[in-house]
């Protein structure tokens, strides 16, 4: 029998987090081994599971983390910078949904990828994944139509344009071979002028308890093509998030995303 994988979870007091933990408990492939929150949390201290036999606790930083083969981690930029030390510093397989990295924790992301195996991805949603592949085709054969990309999110959220958006415009610009940062226009108001020929827009919700909602809109003369995706249960990202650390541990070290385990499954199934 495998043996199942050392599990850590970053950032588990959170949606993501909490949703994780309720599917690892009764998942066979994982030991949950542990369970990282924010320092000041009400969480850290506490056992993870009341009434439970194990005697896992939240704790605020890796410093007594066990052997690990995997951690999953959706905390925010200090906490995900704290998550990426620890595993390079022990070789350790990161999957990250953290999302609002700035650039330079990108570059380290890149860098540490060097040494271990790291999957990151903006969704964990197959759903997510299939619409970025529709996309990336659409927007390539109509080369010529206008596109805006619309999401919206529960009213929490921090960061915006959400980054499975950023992730869509990006597969945009790459098949209209440009760029995001040349195309991309994130703010419309007062009197901007008429929309410049190529550009990628981005459209903002945030409010009430909304999941997950992505909308690519392409538009031509006289016709339109719209490519939804609408996320009801936070759910299919946790587990999509567990898949993918069942994936990557013990792989080689490098940067891997969502579609290299989609491709490898295909390929092996």
């Amino acid at each position: 029998m495998t043996q199942a994988i050392r599990l850590g979870i970053n950032g588990a007091s959170g949606r993501m987090g909490r949703a994780l933990l309720e599917l690892v408990r009764d998942d066979r492939r994982f030991v949950l081994a542990h369970v990282v929150v924010a320092p000041a949390s009400e969480c850290d201290g506490m056992p993870v599971f009341a009434g439970a036999s194990t005697s896992l606790r939240y704790a605020h930083d890796w410093s007594e983390a066990p052997v690990i083969d995997a951690v999953v981690d959706f905390s925010g930029p200090a906490g995900h910078a704290g998550a990426l030390a620890h595993c390079e510093a022990r070789g350790i397989a990161l999957v990250s949904g953290t999302t609002g990295l700035d650039a330079a924790q990108e570059r380290q992301l890149d860098a540490a990828s060097a040494r271990i195996p790291i999957l990151r991805a903006a969704n964990f949603s197959l759903g997510v994944a299939v619409l970025a592949r529709l996309l990336r085709e659409a927007s390539a054969v109509l080369r010529q139509w206008d596109l805006e990309i619309i999401e919206a999110h529960h009213g929490r959220k921090e960061d915006a344009p959400s980054g499975t958006a950023l992730a869509l415009g990006e597969v945009a610009a790459a098949a209209r071979n440009t760029t995001l940062a040349d195309a991309a226009v994130y703010v419309r108001e007062g009197h901007p002028g008429a929309r410049r020929n190529g550009s990628i827009g981005f459209a903002v919700v945030r409010g009430g308890d909304i999941v997950g909602e992505h909308t690519a809109l392409l538009a031509g003369q006289g016709e339109r093509l719209e490519l939804i995706h609408r996320a009801t249960d936070r759910s299919i990202f946790a587990r999509g998030a567990l898949e993918a650390a069942a994936w990557l541990s013990g792989r080689a070290a490098g940067r891997y995303d969502i579609e290299d385990m989609l491709s490898d499954r295909l390929r092996t199934s």
